[in-house]
């Protein structure tokens, strides 16, 4: 069911670090803006794999760096224990959220 799904796209980065990019299956290839914040949800940068919400998790918690757009991505962001609530910003109503592990 594609509800429950969302597309996380992994690079390695330098040693030891990993960073994720996961955004909700319909908003790749949107673009949605607010005053002067515009999110290109584009498919060069989010149109990694189509994981379920379980998957998409465990593929998170080895990220040292991500970026989440959307209700069901940053929902996994926060079951993952990588962002907090007071964290979360709305660009044109999509919530988005980004995570550093320093």
């Amino acid at each position: 069911m594609v509800e429950d799904r969302v597309n996380i796209k992994i690079w390695q980065l330098r040693s030891g670090e990993t960073m994720a990019a996961i955004c909700d299956c319909n908003l790749i290839g949107k673009r949605v803006t607010q005053g002067k914040l515009v999110l290109d949800i584009c498919k060069d940068f989010y149109g990694g794999e189509e994981v379920n919400i379980d998957a998409a998790v465990g593929l998170l918690r080895k990220a040292t760096v991500a970026n989440f757009v959307g209700t069901l991505a940053v929902s996994c962001g926060i079951a993952a224990g990588m962002i907090h609530r007071d964290a979360i910003i709305e660009v044109g109503g999509v919530p988005h959220a980004q995570f550093i592990l320093i």
